[in-house]
């Protein structure tokens, strides 16, 4: 069984296989850790393509057992199948353009493709801005000007680009007859966009440094506590709302620190902070909003971490955060459910299918219950126990959710249906 997939990103096997410098798993760990478990399936020939338009002719090598292509452009998937005819094309993700061109090449060829759902597009796209005040969600024409200029982060671009996104994905999904997901949100979202199409659950494998070495333990009693924070760089993360939800813990725990994996705002010196602040508007928000607040000297970025560094991040503090405005299924509660880190998360999309409320974590209802968040957090701070017994219980739901064999045999089961079908 030949099967040939389509990512969205040049992952770091790739890059290792095609001799590009700088491979790194700061992202993409949930298709890392699936080529990895699907290493055991000996009857299973893989293929991995990553569009890379900073490339001027395809790249292509192997790297434990998978044949890696490196494209400049999606023009040359029609070449590509034709030349390597694969018994069914797996494309992950459904928004960018490159899923789309290969959907169509696919089918040109009578190939069977099956797409796999990460986030629901639609549903990003309406709660985008949730809670962000209009004088930051709106720009001027000078802004527009000036980010022509030089690229910034408007808030209506961004808008206007999700919108654009969740169009795509509507078109994708229009033509599609197989798909996979792994949430009631998605399946959901399936039935709305697609529902003559055949629906396929299979739960995502993550990166291998979180199946192994030392767990989570409490570590907060007489102690700052820790609260970390996966990204805030954009406003579906929610960075706003634990701001508020910040200002109320310090009132118990004057000392708690808040960190945030990933880059820092960008700061170029008090001379270029007008223009920096009109170029990144939601970063200025968060910026004006914690200073309001008085929270600013308890928020820390970590910068960008690898999985080793994101392990530890884990370790070293004492709660993870996910209030997400739209989420399906993400790696990074995962990852910390793994470690048997006790979490608090808003009710937003397919989290609530990822954890129980109580036993396995905490879920607040509406994801800008700034006040809702902040008793959750308190909730498990207070703990006797620091959050232990959430964190033992949620690490056990982790790995049945994540089993890596387990997905790994049924993603293997679906490619195998399909084919019996498409043979009928």
């Amino acid at each position: 069984m030949h099967v040939l997939w389509l990512v969205s990103m040049t992952l770091p096997q790739a890059a290792a296989a095609c001799g590009l410098p700088g491979a790194s798993d700061v992202s993409g760990g949930w298709l890392t850790g699936q080529l990895t478990a699907l290493r055991d399936h000996p009857t299973l020939q893989l293929a991995v393509v990553c569009v890379d338009a900073r490339q001027q002719a395809e790249r292509c090598g192997d790297w434990d057992g998978v044949r890696y292509h490196i494209l400049p452009s999606a023009e040359d998937f029609p070449a590509l199948l034709k030349q390597h005819r694969p018994d069914l094309v797996h494309i992950w993700g459904t928004e960018y353009a490159a899923a789309a061109a290969m959907q169509q090449a696919a089918a040109a060829q009578n190939l069977p493709v099956l797409i796999g759902m990460q986030g629901v597009m639609r549903d990003c796209a309406a709660h985008l801005c949730d809670g962000v005040p209009p004088r930051y969600r709106q720009s001027t024409k000078l802004d527009h000007l000036l980010d022509r200029l030089i690229p910034g982060a408007l808030l209506d671009n961004l808008q206007a680009s999700f919108d654009a996104l969740a169009q795509s994905e509507a078109a994708l999904l229009g033509q599609a007859r197989y798909i996979t997901g792994r949430t009631a949100f998605d399946r959901q979202a399936v039935t709305d966009l697609v529902p003559q199409a055949r629906y396929f659950s299979c739960n995502e494998t993550l990166r291998p440094a979180f199946y192994r070495g030392p767990l989570w333990q409490a570590r907060h009693f007489g102690r700052a506590p820790v609260l970390l924070l996966s990204q805030g760089n954009y406003p579906l993360k929610n960075l706003h709302t634990v701001l508020q939800a910040l200002s109320a813990i310090l009132q118990r725990w004057p000392d708690a620190q808040l960190r945030i994996a990933g880059w820092p705002p960008l700061d170029k010196g008090p001379l270029f902070q007008p223009l920096i602040g009109r170029l990144f508007p939601y970063q200025r928000y968060c910026r004006e909003l914690a200073a309001q607040l008085g929270v600013t000297d308890h928020i820390r970025y970590t910068g960008p971490l690898d999985a080793a560094a994101m392990r530890q991040a884990y370790l070293d503090a004492d709660l993870f955060l996910l209030p997400s405005l739209s989420e399906n299924s993400p790696n990074s509660l995962g990852e910390a459910m793994l470690l048997g880190m006790p979490c608090v998360a808003s009710c937003a999309g397919g989290i609530p299918t990822m954890l129980t409320n109580g036993t396995q974590g905490l879920l607040y209802g509406a994801a800008l219950d700034a006040e809702g968040l902040a008793n959750a957090i308190t909730t498990v701070l207070s703990a006797p126990d620091g959050g232990t017994a959430l964190g033992q219980a949620a690490r056990a739901r982790a790995l049945q959710t994540h089993d890596a064999a387990a997905n790994a045999e049924a993603l293997t089961g679906i490619y195998q249906t399909i084919l019996q079908e498409e043979t009928r």
